[in-house]
């Protein structure tokens, strides 16, 4: 059996004490404040109990649940700082740990799927998970052949309980919204939805893990793991080290958040140019900030470590040149034109008849990390942006309502917003003009252009590389539904 709570009615309980939490931790303060406690030293208690219950909840979960929790976390950077404080730890949490699997459990899956005799797989296995997320958890090992290898392992009821957590959270979409000013939390819901049966498949994920390894294989400043084995429900990838990125938040050096920002926006806007495809979970427990020289870290570069290609959005002509145009456009005053092709595009509904100067006011202030050469991504800057689009009385907010986001763009739009929280998570200053006048299509006009890298159309299947066959070959388990070589 597995420890994750699967019957709807037990996890609809525990979602439904998220609300019921809030409310009841509300007249608790005011009880509080009746007794003769300050309001400020009540809001901060308030605060705390309401990021650990919401913690304790999603991360007990798992599931949809948590996956919720991870997406909303890079956005903490949004909140009010006297807000933000109490929930960045236990949001942050979110990203690196859950509750783990019972060993058993864990015993059980890699039995059922790589054969009774799956330890002769491995030279050694860490019972101990060394992280857990939304739908699996992932144990150190070395495989057979000496290389250390992570091993992730899917919960067991996973699918079940990502759609049930989903579809609970949607309900009281509206009371989660204030956590996140600015946003609408439902499409949000949504979408992660939508991308259910895409990363319960353990196959499509190796797919395109292979793709970006391959792709980066050389490069100085991204790795990518190697897969080494997949089967349903167990990934087996190269294991990499380095400093995970919710750590340099907390306490990397400036150096550090600097390189790590300028590598995260590269990898951001080169990574669909190369390979053809979007890693679409961009939330901090998803990069490590490696030195290139691990003998010597003291001295060299930092590169960067990217794990879990579980979401991806599929691009084979890159990004859509119609953003890297409109950013253009927009920075050069070309009100009219923006507004004309944000109405092609479908951003604006035929319906809907709009001011261009009023549009060209409204995004300017969202692209000013593109008007410099090098710009300070900070939490305030973010509050800024998110309040003047949530406050009901400013123009931008009343603008932002009338414009429709095509679902083409849905998930781009997402992991940029997300890349950004995380930029202003670091605090970087980030040269990030650079990275869109080399990677982002239609940025520079046409003539000043030239293909960077041949972009890499991911077939649906291949057979495995012969290092990695000849790795496997004796294994006594059964191989058929192995990943698709990219």
């Amino acid at each position: 059996m597995s420890d994750l709570p699967r019957k709807a009615v037990t996890r609809t309980a525990k979602l439904a004490a998220l609300p019921l939490g809030f409310a009841g931790r509300a007249t608790w303060g005011l009880g509080k404040r009746i007794g003769g406690k300050s309001a400020e030293i009540v809001g901060r208690e308030l605060q705390q109990r309401t990021a650990e219950q919401l913690f304790k909840v999603l991360g007990e979960l798992k599931g949809g649940a948590m996956k919720f929790g991870q997406a909303m976390s890079v956005f903490e950077s949004a909140l009010p700082e006297e807000v933000a404080g109490p929930y960045r730890a236990a949001l942050t949490k979110l990203q690196e740990a859950a509750p783990p699997m019972p060993t058993s459990t864990v015993h059980a899956v890699l039995a059922e799927r790589l054969g009774p005799d799956w330890p002769d797989l491995f030279l050694e296995f860490e019972d101990k998970p060394s992280a857990a997320a939304s739908i699996g958890q992932v144990h150190r090992a070395v495989w057979r052949d000496g290389r250390e290898v992570a091993v992730k392992v899917q919960y067991p009821g996973a699918g079940e309980a990502l759609l049930s957590d989903l579809t609970q959270l949607s309900r009281f979409a509206r009371l989660l919204g204030p956590l996140i000013p600015g946003m609408d939390i439902k499409p949000l819901i949504t979408e992660l939805r939508d991308r259910v049966s895409e990363e319960l498949d353990y196959g499509l994920e190796a797919q395109a893990q292979r793709a970006h390894a391959e792709e980066f294989e050389d490069d100085p400043d991204v790795l990518v793991p190697a897969v080494v084995h997949q089967c349903d429900q167990v990934l087996v990838t190269e294991w990499i080290d380095g400093i995970p990125l919710s750590e340099v938040i907390t306490d990397g050096t400036q150096e550090q958040r600097d390189r790590a920002g300028q590598l995260l926006a590269r990898f951001l806007f080169s990574g669909p140019t190369r390979t053809g495809l979007l890693h679409a979970d961009p939330h901090p427990g998803n990069f490590r900030l490696l030195p290139d020289d691990p003998d010597d870290p003291e001295n060299g570069d930092w590169r960067l470590g990217v794990l879990d290609f579980g979401t991806v959005d599929r691009l084979p002509g890159g990004l859509p040149s119609t953003i890297g145009e409109s950013l253009r456009m927009t920075l050069d005053g070309e009100a009219e034109a923006v507004y004309d092709l944000l109405r092609t595009e479908g951003f604006v509904k035929e319906s809907i008849k709009l001011d261009p100067d009023a549009v060209l006011d409204y995004l300017l202030p969202i692209i000013e990390p593109a008007q410099v050469d090098e710009f300070t991504f900070t939490r305030g800057w973010m509050r800024s942006q998110a309040a003047r689009i949530a406050d009901p009385r400013s123009p931008a907010h009343q603008l932002g309502k009338q414009l429709n986001l095509p679902p083409a763009y849905l998930l781009i739009h997402r992991v940029t917003l997300s890349t950004i929280g995380v930029l202003c998570q670091l605090g970087a200053t980030v040269r990030l003009r650079e990275e869109l006048e080399g990677w982002l299509p239609g940025f520079l006009p046409d003539e000043e252009t030239e293909p960077e890298a041949v972009v890499r159309v991911v077939p649906e299947a291949e057979p495995e590389s012969e290092a990695e066959q000849s790795a496997l070959d004796g294994d006594e388990f059964d191989q058929e539904g192995s990943a698709a070589g990219a």
